[in-house]
């Protein structure tokens, strides 16, 4: 794999991890009880807290690119084990 490629599938693994993380630990303002007013989504968050949630983000996605680069460096899944693949 080289850099380009690396730098394109680590954001592909970041984008996916981050939708799967904003939702953690996000109160609304409806859970909270606080009136948003005229216009004002019920279930927009009180604190989004998103500086806590681009580390976290990071982190996980760091660990499962290191995952997939051991994977694809040491061919622990041959290609050939995917079906439809012919040598």
């Amino acid at each position: 794999m080289n850099g380009f490629t690396g730098i394109a599938i680590y954001m592909t693994i970041w984008w996916t991890v981050l939708f799967a993380v904003l939702p953690l630990g996000t109160i609304t303002h409806a859970e909270a009880g606080i009136d948003k007013g005229d216009g004002g989504d019920p279930g927009a968050p009180v604190n989004p807290d998103l500086k806590r949630k681009f580390i976290l983000t990071s982190l996980i996605s760091a660990f499962l690119f290191l995952i997939l680069w051991l994977v694809m460096h040491f061919n622990l899944i041959p290609i050939g084990a995917f079906p439809g693949h012919k040598d």
